[in-house]
């Protein structure tokens, strides 16, 4: 009977090992290779959120890797084996988002035959994850802001409330702050979405994490396209790694899978490597022709090369900008600029 207890003792131990290992290997396994302190981050914030079932906001440019990111919080939560649904509010016609989010009942409106669930009621026990929140029109914004509340809504034409149980994670690339400020985004909304901010940061601000995601996607595509790639050419890591990237971590990774189908050997040679222009080109010295992308790209440039030429002196960069020691703290937070 002893023995059995040791053997058993034994076997939820190494179980357990086995199992904080995985999760270990899965959090570099969803796409968010890195080292960089910035990505440290925010692995370190998804890790803990995803013990919780609190609301999630993750913010950052397009093709940042927004959804990996909500992926990974689902799959390491004890909600993994429930459903992760996801909605991306830009792409579905404002008319018929909110038939999407909260179903509908038969004879609800023209065309509705047969009752329908909603993306909220297939995600209850799990998560849901909502990209381009700041699409959303004022009345759906009043209606999420509802079920954020109280965890229940009502179908379209109905007049039952159901009520849920799942935990939230929203994406976008807009500043929503700005929007708030526009009044073209509910205040309260955005404070019940902020609960827990993830924000990712553009590749170009994390240039130290670009060998190791292009090691990880030559491994991931040459898997997929049956290829035998062991190295990369001279100068190949050079040229990836100075490109602007406006299209950000998808935009490397459609690179990096052209390069690894176009080499003919088992090296990604350099004529393999294609990076295509922009659809549009910004002018010169500004990151994209998004003015507050520009605006916040001119803030942080600022700051860091003030910082630079003071030798990290608070006090001497703040005078050499013409601001004070209280604005430039903003920034530095504003910015996450260390």
């Amino acid at each position: 009977m002893v023995i059995n207890r040791a053997l058993a003792h034994q076997r939820l131990r190494t179980e357990h090992t086995y199992l904080i290992h995985e999760r270990d290997a899965d959090f570099n396994n969803y796409g968010m290779v890195g080292r960089s302190r910035p990505m440290q981050d925010v692995n370190k914030t998804a890790e803990l959120v995803a013990r919780t079932k609190s609301t999630v906001l993750i913010t950052g440019e397009t093709g940042t890797g927004k959804e990996l990111v909500a992926r990974a919080i689902h799959y390491h939560s004890s909600q993994r084996e429930m459903p992760l649904i996801k909605v991306n509010c830009a792409a579905i016609p404002e008319a018929l988002l909110e038939s999407e989010l909260f179903g509908h009942v038969r004879g609800a409106f023209t065309g509705a035959t047969s009752s329908k669930k909603g993306k909220f009621a297939l995600a209850d026990g799990g998560t849901i994850f909502l990209d381009e929140i700041g699409t959303m029109s004022g009345g759906l914004q009043a209606k999420l802001l509802r079920v954020l509340q109280e965890r229940e809504f009502e179908p379209l034409g109905s007049e039952r409330t159901q009520k849920v149980d799942l935990r939230v994670i929203a994406a976008t690339n807009r500043d929503l702050r700005q929007l708030v400020a526009d009044g073209r985004f509910q205040e309260d909304l955005y404070y019940r979405l902020n609960v827990i901010p993830i924000h990712i940061p553009p590749l170009r601000e994390r240039r130290e994490d670009i060998p190791a995601l292009i090691e990880h996607f030559i491994a991931k595509h040459a898997q997929r396209a049956g290829k035998r790639i062991d190295s990369v050419a001279p100068g190949v890591l050079e040229m990836l790694r100075v490109a602007d990237w406006p299209g950000n971590v998808r935009e490397l990774e459609n690179t990096v899978e052209r390069a690894v189908v176009l080499s003919p050997g088992a090296a990604v040679s350099l004529d393999s490597v294609r990076i295509l222009a922009p659809a549009s080109s910004a002018p010169a010295g500004l990151p994209s022709l998004n003015l507050r992308q520009n605006i916040d790209w001119v803030e942080r440039e600022t700051v860091r090369r003030a910082l630079d030429a003071a030798a990290g002196v608070k006090k001497d960069a703040a005078e050499t900008m013409g601001i004070s020691q209280r604005a430039l703290s903003y920034y530095l937070a504003k910015h996450r600029v260390d």
